[in-house]
């Protein structure tokens, strides 16, 4: 099959797809369709992939997740789920960048300067089904992130989708362009991927209420030692560019540290509590090593593969991080800084083989080799010019 394109819109060819022979079904998801405010007369539906004998199809992202969960379900468990969604606002349509703001990190005053493009792309996600929980001026010149509310892991996916649709439309609208690239230039922060994960049982959520450490319960601890032993590998998916390890450095607030903390925002998995009162709704795990190059589909079947084989092995979780990593030394461990040392260990771990299979192994090692060929001898800022408007 012909769908394994590169940035540059050329196709590389694996074992299993990328030739020009075979043929697929969509199937649109008309539960999830969605009547779009920000281009009238248009709609949108996440879509199945079938093969011509009404098979799912082996690199259907909906299908990897949905069997997941499924997996899940048969111990009892369920995962609720969202991704924070980073993004950089330009000035015009040149392929320069051009803050679209130029208040301060975190401030006020890039609320003011572009608050009727905030208001529309709030009132345009909430027309269209979205639960805003947040909305708010980032580190990086021209950034913004949203923040929707959890909900299952198809309908995570769905919505990250449609939230960046949604905020690239409204840009327009605006006259501005907006960027997800894990990193916009190269001597900046880039736009992380943030994904937020709570494993549930009885309608309890085992991240908050147990004997483990910060409440943790045994299977909570579980899933997320599944999930931070298996991080190098879920790299390849959830980091899958080449300008993803420009973002991914010590520092950066952007996880580059195989460890966990309570609300370390330089561990790659920062444990959040809630506040008192509502941690039992409220407590999550969140994956900041991922960024916005990330396809979410692939990305959360694969945390949950990941955090499914961490409750069986009955995992357990090293002494968490309360410092910047970067201070320890050798006492912490770096991620991969490089997309071949990823996809060397996503091709060499058994539990995503497991939910994967072997054609989506093959075909994604396929895909970020091609890019890791694209962008041979290239420096940062050609990485970060070339990547800046394909994500």
């Amino acid at each position: 099959m012909f769908d394994t394109f590169l940035l540059d819109d050329s196709i590389v060819s694996g074992r299993f797809a990328g030739g020009p022979v075979g043929d697929l079904r969509l199937y649109p998801d008309l539960d999830r369709l969605v009547v779009l405010p920000a281009l009238p007369g248009w709609a949108w539906a996440p879509a199945d992939r079938y093969d011509q004998e009404g098979a799912p199809h082996p690199l259907d992202g909906r299908h990897l997740v949905r069997r997941e969960v499924a997996r899940l379900a048969e111990g009892g468990f369920s995962v609720r789920a969202s991704f924070e969604v980073e993004w950089a606002a330009s000035v015009g349509d040149g392929d320069d960048f051009v803050p679209a703001c130029t208040g301060p990190a975190y401030g006020m005053t890039r609320l003011t300067e572009r608050s009727a493009y905030l208001r529309d792309i709030v009132e345009t996600l909430a027309a269209s089904g979205v639960a805003v929980e947040q909305i708010h001026p980032e580190y990086a010149a021209g950034q913004y992130e949203v923040s929707v509310a959890a909900e299952d892991p198809v309908g995570a996916a769905d919505t990250a989708v449609l939230v960046r649709e949604t905020i690239r439309a409204v840009s327009l609208n605006h006259g501005l362009r907006a960027s997800f690239s894990p990193k916009v230039l190269a001597d900046g922060v880039g736009n992380g991927g943030h994904v937020h994960l709570s494993l549930w049982r009885d309608g309890a959520n085992l991240m908050a209420g147990g004997d483990r450490r910060y409440g943790l319960t045994a299977e909570g601890e579980g899933f997320a030692a599944g999930v931070l032993s298996r991080l190098p590998a879920l790299l390849a998916v959830g980091a899958p560019s080449v300008a993803s390890y420009l973002r991914l450095v010590p520092s950066h607030w952007a996880g580059a540290y195989a460890c966990w903390g309570l609300e370390n925002r330089e561990a790659a998995l920062r444990f959040v509590t809630g506040s008192a009162g509502e941690r039992g709704r409220a407590a999550n795990l969140e994956v900041k090593c991922f960024d916005a190059a990330a396809n979410p589909y692939l990305a959360l079947a694969a945390l949950l593969a990941a955090g499914r084989a961490g409750v069986a092995e009955r995992g357990t979780l090293p002494e968490p991080v309360d410092v910047d990593p970067a201070t320890l030394g050798d006492d912490v461990t770096p991620l991969p800084s490089s997309l071949e040392e990823a996809v060397a260990a996503f091709e060499a771990d058994a539990t995503l083989k497991d939910a994967f299979g072997e054609a989506v192994i093959d075909t994604v090692a396929t895909v970020r080799r091609g890019e890791i060929a694209l962008f041979a001898g290239a420096t940062p800022d050609e990485i970060a010019r070339r990547t800046r408007w394909k994500h």
